[in-house]
This record gives C-alpha cells, structure tokens and sequence, in this order.
C-alpha cells in the first residue's frame, strides 16, 4: 500500500504579490523552493492562515533571495498581499520507505527568510 504524506511545508509564508491577469500558479523564491525540495510545476497546496481559505495550484520559481511569494490568476482570489499562508508538497510513499521518511519543516520571517529548517518528528 502507498500512501501520501506531507514532503514539505513553508510556515507562515507572507504572501508579497497578488496578480489576477497572471495565467496562474504561485511563484515561490528559488531558495525557499530548493530549501523544501519543491520543483518547478509541482502541485501544491496552500493554507490561508488570515482567512482560512485553501486551494490547490503549482509552482513556478521566482527570484532568488528576493522573498517573493506571489499568487497569480484565479487563486488570486484566494489570498492577498500580506496575507499568511502554509505552502504544502505532498509525496506517495510506499511501505518501506514510511519508516524513515521526515518532512522538510521550512520556518521563515515576515520577509520570507528562512530562519530554521528541520524534519518532522
């Protein structure tokens, strides 16, 4: 049996731009990106910690070292500059590899800089 299991969260991500006319998508810093293990067009999910809305879209990379975390096309209607989120990658795990499987924990500040990274317990 698989079974799928959280691979990655950014915490309380601030949410830097808002842009409705974009295709769709959320752009994510390529450092927060690489820091979670999350590629390019990876389906994730996003938590709205101010208005508790929740949503599903991809990745595509932003700027490194800028912060940015901006959500485009109709999720823009999900969450707002300034808002704070909880970006979730999800993985299929089998069996064996359950036993030692830990997500990455990624914890920013309000500028989207990373100030601690640890594995699930």
């Amino acid at each position: 049996m698989q079974r799928i299991m959280l691979k990655a969260k950014i915490h309380r991500a601030k949410v830097t731009e808002d842009n409705l006319d974009y295709e769709g998508s959320i752009t994510i810093d390529e450092e927060l990106m690489e820091a979670a293990g999350i590629l390019p067009f990876e389906q994730v999910q996003i938590y709205n910690l101010s208005n508790g809305n929740r949503f599903e879209t991809y990745v595509i990379t932003g700027e490194r070292g800028s912060g940015v975390i901006c959500i485009n096309g109709a999720a823009a209607h999900q969450a707002s500059k300034d808002d704070l989120i909880i970006i979730a990658s999800y993985g299929l795990f089998d069996q064996e590899e359950l036993g030692h499987h830990r997500p990455k924990l990624i914890y920013v500040d309000e500028q989207n800089r990373i100030i601690k990274i640890r594995s699930g317990d």
